[in-house]
């Protein structure tokens, strides 16, 4: 029996990635090199994977400072009420439960132009919505999970006992943290990095409604694909997705890395 299960899971493996993956790559060289690199070299291609690689870099920064600090508070603040920290951690898990479409369409309605804090950034000068702040926004939206939830078992499993102990040798909050906390949770922070770099990576839902897909300036590889696919430029579309994969299968390599250092088999 488990092998008749073993082998039904290689089967939908094998239809639901194997095959599309290499038809994939079959359709992005069905040109020959020369085509797919005249693809991927058209300005727009070049301008959606710069602002690909700005957005996902952005992010990921911005989810590893917030995602570590609201995961130590919801561990170690003592000073939030059980009702608050309820209200707190159902807010971190939001974005599982909302769509990143609709995600994207509650940024557009609270910072867009029609919006009063919209009207205000655009008054001086500082557009969010149809341009890069809007996009880091929407990706970090559906990105933020991520880090908290790697860091918050591992917080929870190592007690407060070394910290304690630490704080009453004297040592301040931060050199606790850097000397006491950090050596703890470092490995779930590279895991957490790097689940966020590859979902800040295929984001394409929120971002697409944010930004507008403006050719050569809110334009990323994801809708580059997508626009790509309304055109008919098959190849173009199927290249774009393959450089998006062979970034994805590194990914997976570093988060088994990560796994291991960590001590998950």
């Amino acid at each position: 029996m488990n092998k008749l299960w073993i082998a039904l899971t290689y089967a939908v493996f094998t239809v639901l990635l194997i095959i599309p993956l290499g038809k994939m790559t079959l359709a992005a060289f069905s040109g020959g090199l020369g085509e797919l690199g005249a693809a991927l070299s058209r300005p727009e291609a070049l301008h959606a994977f710069m602002m690909t690689a700005l957005v996902v870099v952005t992010v990921t920064l911005l989810n590893t400072l917030l995602g570590m600090m609201t995961a130590v508070y919801l561990v170690r603040g003592t000073w939030m009420s059980r009702g608050l920290r309820r209200l707190l951690n159902s807010i971190v898990d939001l974005p599982y439960a909302v769509s990143p479409v609709i995600g994207g369409l509650m940024i557009v309605l609270l910072l867009g132009p029609g919006s009063a804090a919209g009207t205000f950034f655009d008054h001086i000068g500082f557009k969010i919505v149809y341009a890069f702040p809007g996009m880091v926004i929407a990706t970090l939206f559906v990105t933020f999970p991520l880090m908290v939830r790697e860091v918050m078992p591992v917080l929870q499993e190592i007690g407060t006992q070394q910290e304690e102990a630490a704080s009453t040798l004297g040592a301040y909050s931060w050199t606790t943290f850097w000397k006491v906390t950090w050596p703890s949770i470092r490995w779930a922070v590279i895991y957490g990095v790097v689940l966020t770099i590859a979902r800040a990576l295929g984001e394409f839902g929120a971002v697409l409604v944010v930004s507008g897909n403006i050719i050569n300036r809110t334009q990323t590889a994801t809708t580059l694909i997508y626009q790509d696919v309304e055109n008919f430029n098959v190849t173009s579309a199927n290249g774009a997705a393959l450089v998006l994969a062979a970034f994805s299968i590194g990914l997976m390599q570093m988060m088994e890395w990560a796994k291991k250092r960590r001590g998950v088999h």
